[in-house]
């Protein structure tokens, strides 16, 4: 088992288990931090917009179509926008930081 940092939006920093076969979106859900994720993680939506840090980026598989067509729908959207339902977590991300995007 691995972890996750997450900066909440009140700026405090969560460390989080993270078992592979979840997504990040799940992770943090799971953990009770302030996530929406209206379509349970069907990228429908963008409520579980995530800023990666720029190394954790690098190790992200490339955004699909889909992802990048909610991400074009979303608010405040930086360089390192990610929709959290569609990063599957594997032992290669451990440690990975990211800040919950604005409501």
């Amino acid at each position: 088992m691995g972890s996750i940092i997450v900066l909440d939006r009140e700026g405090k920093e969560h460390k989080l288990n993270a078992q592979s076969g979840l997504t990040i979106m799940e992770i943090i859900r799971d953990a009770g931090l302030d996530i929406e994720a209206a379509c349970g993680g069907c990228c429908a939506c963008a409520t579980c917009h995530v800023y990666l840090d720029k190394d954790s980026f690098s190790l992200l598989k490339s955004m699909q179509d889909d992802e990048e067509s909610m991400l074009d729908q979303a608010f405040s959207v930086n360089n390192y926008s990610r929709l959290s339902c569609q990063i599957e977590y594997e032992e290669k991300l451990d440690g990975i930081k990211m800040t919950l995007a604005p409501e």
